[in-house]
């Protein structure tokens, strides 16, 4: 039987079209002779997530996303998913986003639950989405982001308000305190250098003067040692027993012994050496008075002449 070109051409286009349906879905990660299974989940942010996005369980790949469309008006995206794998796990599994960093993309993975119904092909699972790196790095810079943010402000405001104080003339002001410093600074090396001089001109005298000062303070040792070898105990006692010499002459005194206990105790000697003191007195006024009654003195041997009183000094 000869085919017509008709008949060639048709025969020719199912075949191609059943290749290029092969091929599409082999691009897309779906073998059509395999017994697969379809699942799906519901999110509101895929956050990067392709189709052809490998599928895994526990790390091991078992498909790829095959379609990502919105579900209804409200933005909600419904991801499709081809699991080339018999393993089982519940429709209570999650169907969890994950990955991302700065080279690779997003990837899917279904966390099993193996407790309740298993998952049938057509199922809606659990939509989860892990964080990625930088999600992460988002999350532990942000408090630096908001100190640095803080320091910034406090920096902003910290110049503003120098500014502020930095008017012409207290800008004037420090200049002319730094030019003073500088003076200052240049005197102080000035003084030091002369200070350097005379160090170096006087260093034979310095070095005498602390061999002076070694010499002293081992003289000073060798007192302190005379020191400690004095017989403290023995000057002790001896201080002790003139105290106790004081002590009976204190009492002696108190007890009217002796002539300085009489003279401090017994009123009779007290009275006796007042009287005789006052009639010393008495007489020593008399002689100034009268010395004539007590001496007669003639150079030419005549008789002294009659006595007359002298006039009383002491009135």
């Amino acid at each position: 039987m000869k085919l017509t070109n008709e008949v060639k051409t048709a025969l020719l286009a199912i075949v191609a079209i059943v290749l290029l349906v092969f091929g599409y879905s082999f691009l897309k990660g779906n073998n059509l002779l395999d017994n697969n299974r379809n699942f799906f989940a519901v999110y509101k942010d895929v956050e990067g997530l392709a189709v052809s996005s490998p599928v895994t369980i526990n790390g091991l790949q078992v498909g790829t996303v095959t379609d990502i469309d919105f579900l209804d008006g409200k933005g909600r995206i419904l991801v499709t998913m081809n699991v080339q794998n018999d393993f089982q796990f519940s429709k209570d599994s999650k169907a969890r986003i994950y990955g991302g960093d700065l080279i690779g993309g997003k990837s899917m993975a279904i966390i099993p639950d193996y407790q309740g119904e298993n998952a049938k092909s057509g199922d809606t699972l659990v939509g989860d989405i892990d964080e990625g790196l930088l999600e992460l790095v988002n999350d532990r810079l942000k408090p630096l982001q908001e100190k640095i943010e803080n320091a910034v402000v406090s920096a902003d405001s910290l110049i503003t308000s120098i500014n502020q104080v930095l008017e012409p003339e207290t800008r004037d002001n420090i200049k002319g305190s730094i030019a003073n410093l500088n003076e200052t600074m240049a005197s102080f090396k000035s003084a030091a250098n002369n200070l350097d001089g005379i160090l170096q001109k006087n260093s034979g005298k310095l070095d005498r003067t602390f061999t002076n000062l070694d010499e002293l303070s081992s003289n000073l040792n060798s007192f302190s040692d005379t020191l400690s070898k004095v017989e403290v105990n023995r000057l002790v006692g001896e201080f002790e027993g003139v105290i106790k010499d004081f002590r009976g002459i204190a009492d002696g005194l108190n007890n009217g012994e002796g002539t300085a206990g009489k003279l401090l105790k017994d009123d009779k000697v007290y009275d006796n050496l007042d009287r005789a003191t006052k009639q010393l007195e008495e007489l020593l006024q008399d002689i100034k008075l009268n010395p004539k009654r007590y001496v007669h003195f003639s150079v030419f041997g005549k008789n002294a002449g009659e006595y007359e009183a002298p006039k009383d000094s002491l009135k």
